[in-house]
């Protein structure tokens, strides 16, 4: 598949790219991207909640009343799960919610999501630029040339670059991130999907024995 390459001002330089179909032309595997996503999201869970449970409670372990003869139930001491203000029964714990998944699948996951936007035409190649200084503004020209300001996007960029970043970093619609850095995730969230010249190259090279 080619694809013009567009300058920052969002005008055709008359160069094509070509995104390697083995990339951005497979049949995309829908259970191998939802289980990617999940994976990430899994990831990103702070596993920090936390209920106090019998053992835990600070409340005196006296027996409310005696075992028989007050024709009500059975009860022990106040912390008992069963009673307003007691501990609970099965509560959470501090846990990781992050799991393992085959680099294979991960690998199939992010092929698929790329061929997905390419097939919807949502990818967007320029040739490689760079900020002289941070400047939210010069983002912000740079997608309204491209007519996406309206879009969500992902910038994809061959190596980390400080200038844009800082430049697009108050903008919440808009994210910057590597070739390398690439997850299932950020592809199919974002709308439109940009990649530098360098940044397809550097693709093929990581997906190239893949």
């Amino acid at each position: 598949m080619e694809v013009a390459v567009l300058n920052i001002e969002g005008k055709d330089t008359g160069k094509k790219v070509v995104l390697n179909d083995s990339i951005f032309g497979i049949d995309a595997n829908d259970h191998a991207m939802y289980l990617d996503v999940k994976r990430f999201l899994a990831a990103q869970r702070q596993g920090t909640a936390k209920a106090k449970e019998r053992s835990e409670m600070s409340g005196s372990t006296r027996k409310l009343k005696k075992q028989k003869g007050t024709g009500g139930a059975r009860s022990g001491d106040i912390n008992s799960p069963v009673m307003v203000g007691g501990a609970r029964c099965f509560g959470p714990r501090p846990r990781d919610y992050s799991f393992k998944l085959n680099k294979k699948v991960k690998v199939l996951a992010r092929k698929s999501a790329l061929s997905c936007k390419a097939k919807d035409g949502q990818i967007i190649v320029v040739e490689d630029f760079n900020f002289e200084t941070p400047k939210t503004k010069n983002f912000v020209s740079l997608k309204n040339n491209l007519k996406i300001g309206d879009k969500k996007s992902l910038l994809v960029l061959p190596i980390e670059n400080n200038n844009i970043y800082l430049s697009s970093r108050n903008l919440q619609r808009s994210k910057i991130t590597t070739a390398s850095k690439l997850t299932t995730y950020e592809v199919l969230d974002a709308q439109a999907l940009v990649f530098t010249e360098g940044a397809v190259e550097a693709l093929n090279k990581i997906f190239e024995n893949k």
